[in-house]
């Protein structure tokens, strides 16, 4: 079979065995996978948590071709994607139910020995979500990278009836869009730096897109009419921090769902006194892909214009500069 390997040389398909399902895996044939924005970060050397070389392709959806002994919850033929991180089940955040911050937690299509980005791979029973028979492959591709901004949301404490600022129009910007607006945010601003993203969001419905470049902080709030109740930082760097900082009032939330590439100051004097919470958001859980497959499956989140660019997988190479380019929203690989 083929298997895209992302190392220091770039973007390569090697020659690879069928794997073969073990005890409560499945053997998954790919069908799409989205090349992310972490992947395009870590073959440019600027993911935290990605070492080279790795099997990219964490947003995947296939059909099941093989079942190894003891799996009872899925059946050959019927279309999956999966929850890409690789819990340990043992460790008090997984008892707990936060598998999402499993203490040992290993991540499939970034830190392991497998990914989405191959004819076939195999998978833990317990990662996989069956895709509704409405959903076609293109929509199901986005039920993983809509699931962060699903468990975002969640972990800021609703957005109904709020003032909401976006920090970044890519794809996970235009998507928190959606689901503010879904959930019911009374207005929503967004920051990117390039006019094209601007255009972009507010195509999506955006109420205002600012200049990431300039006074951003001047801009979003003059566009809320006020300070924000919540700003989501789709970027997480130190520009996007401090202007996250400036924009959201007494008392409110930040929540950080973009993975920082370094390490950023934070004014804590600032913090304690106007009572802010910043809160991380590390990917989602089982009821984040179910919301996520309700949301695509009643049109509550249209991502019918949001594949902008697609490629076979031998053509892995041309997918990762799409996604790299800046001139796209969501590439797409494809398998069959």
């Amino acid at each position: 079979m083929r298997r895209v390997i992302v190392s220091g040389d770039g973007v390569s398909v090697v020659s690879a065995e069928v794997p073969e399902p073990g005890p409560g895996d499945v053997l998954v044939r790919t069908a799409v996978a989205g090349v992310c924005g972490s992947d395009t970060h870590a073959l440019a050397g600027l993911h935290p948590f990605i070492e080279l070389p790795y099997a990219p392709g964490h947003e995947v959806c296939g059909t099941i071709e093989a079942v190894g002994p003891a799996v009872t919850g899925v059946t050959v033929g019927q279309r999956v994607t999966l929850e890409p991180f690789l819990p340990c089940w043992e460790c008090k955040q997984c008892l707990a139910g936060r598998q999402n911050i499993c203490e040992r937690l290993r991540f499939f299509g970034c830190a392991h020995d497998q990914g989405g980005m191959a004819d076939y791979f195999t998978i833990d029973q317990r990662r996989l979500h069956v895709i509704p028979d409405g959903l076609s492959w293109e929509q199901a591709a986005f039920i993983e990278p809509l699931g962060t901004p699903v468990h975002a949301v969640g972990l800021a404490g609703g957005v109904r009836g709020k003032a909401v600022a976006i920090l970044g129009a890519g794809t996970i910007g235009i998507l928190t869009l959606q689901v503010a607006r879904a959930y019911g945010a009374r207005r929503v601003v967004m920051t990117a730096r390039s006019a094209a993203s601007r255009a972009r969001a507010l195509e999506f419905g955006a109420d205002a897109a600012i200049d990431a470049t300039g006074d951003a902080v001047a801009g979003v709030r003059e566009a809320l009419g006020e300070s924000a109740d919540v700003v989501f930082d789709c970027v997480a760097e130190q520009s996007t921090t401090d202007q996250a900082l400036g924009l959201v009032m007494k008392g409110g939330t930040v929540v950080v769902v973009g993975v920082p590439p370094a390490d950023v100051r934070i004014p804590l004097p600032l913090i304690q006194d106007a009572q802010l919470r910043i809160q991380g958001s590390a990917t989602y859980l089982p009821a984040d892909f179910a919301e996520s497959m309700r949301l695509l499956s009643s049109g509550g989140v249209d991502v019918s214009r949001m594949v902008t660019a697609a490629h076979p997988l031998e053509e892995a190479a041309a997918a990762f500069a799409d996604a790299a380019s800046g001139r796209h929203l969501k590439v797409l690989l494809t398998a069959v």
